[in-house]
């Protein structure tokens, strides 16, 4: 009988998901569930046939550069995959997949519960109610905006943005404009009565928020910067549920600061777990730990994703979600 493919997981997974990896594969998990460092992962590839990844673990040209390399699969938990070199991986013949759909209700979820909370001041109540400082209602306590009827920006225009534009559009009675890569055929903004803008800069000067939904790449890295954010109203509120380095840290602190926006909620962070400490001196944004697609039915559907194209790759079949 033919050995079992190696297979590593550099995080730990769903009960439902490691245990059908277990079935049928030679698994090995990272027990302490801490981020692998360099080495750690350069061993991995010389190791074991396949290497399932989260969007956290950086597989850059030295980890893929390691000889002699084993890895012919890498199977990517999440969706974004900016964190693998995609170059190196395909000049070393690395199939690698990852895992669209599954978490598009869930991420658009997380991006409303970010507008409410930064539109409505909840960080900043919560605050005040857990340090024992509140001491009752008056009526300019905590003053924030209204969401129905406001102009929700869109930049990018994928699964995700779509679902935001849908609660937005039918919950809260928002009109939506969008700004993709690529001209948006007027079917799909029809669903949602949405308006395509002339250009970035038309949709940051006339949106109440703005919703970020592109994908992490060099071409978007600080696609939110000083002069796009000074673009924004000063009552506008900015929402990043997409990739931490989109948006410039440094000058979206300073537009918090100066209250050249009124706020913003994020997700995600440049240089992930490591938030940029001006963040923490601020009232005026609504910061969660990438709880993106953190829900239980989300996170099994991920994993199994993933071992469905794992599955595919090892049948010598191309998997389903295949990027390189």
């Amino acid at each position: 009988m033919n050995e079992k493919p190696r297979i590593l997981v550099t995080r730990r997974w769903p009960t439902a998901c490691e245990k059908r990896l277990s079935e049928h594969y030679q698994v090995t998990l990272n027990e302490l569930n801490e981020p692998m460092g360099v080495e750690a992962l350069k061993a991995a590839m010389r190791d074991h046939d396949a290497v399932l990844p989260t969007v956290t673990d950086p597989i850059t040209t030295e980890v893929l550069s390691q000889d002699p390399i084993r890895c012919r699969f890498i199977g990517n938990f999440g969706v974004g995959y900016n964190h693998i070199d995609m170059a190196t991986a395909r000049s070393r013949g690395i199939v690698v997949s990852n895992t669209p759909d599954v978490l598009t209700d869930c991420t658009a979820d997380i991006a409303l519960l970010l507008l409410l909370m930064t539109a409505r001041r909840a960080s900043e109540g919560e605050i005040l109610l857990r340090s024992g400082q509140w001491t009752g209602w008056h009526p300019t306590h905590l003053l924030g905006t209204k969401v129905a009827g406001k102009t929700l920006g869109l930049i990018g225009f994928g699964r995700i943005a779509k679902a935001v534009a849908q609660r937005a559009h039918f919950g809260f009675g928002m009109k939506i404009l969008v700004k993709g890569r690529k001209p948006i055929p007027k079917t799909e903004l029809a669903l949602f009565d949405a308006q395509e803008a002339e250009s970035l800069e038309s949709l940051l000067r006339d949106s109440d928020f703005v919703s970020l939904h592109c994908p992490g790449s060099a071409e978007n890295r600080h696609l939110i910067n000083r002069d796009r954010l000074n673009a924004m109203k000063p009552e506008g509120i900015l929402i990043n549920t997409a990739r931490g380095d989109v948006v410039d840290s440094e000058a979206l602190i300073d537009a918090l600061k100066t209250q050249s926006i009124r706020a913003a909620g994020l997700d995600v962070y440049e240089a992930e777990p490591h938030l940029h400490p001006g963040f923490l001196t601020l009232d005026n944004v609504s910061l969660l730990p990438h709880l993106g697609s953190a829900t239980e039915e989300t996170r099994t559907g991920m994993g199994m994703k993933v071992i469905d194209n794992l599955d595919a790759f090892f049948r010598g079949e191309t998997p389903p979600d295949k990027v390189a």
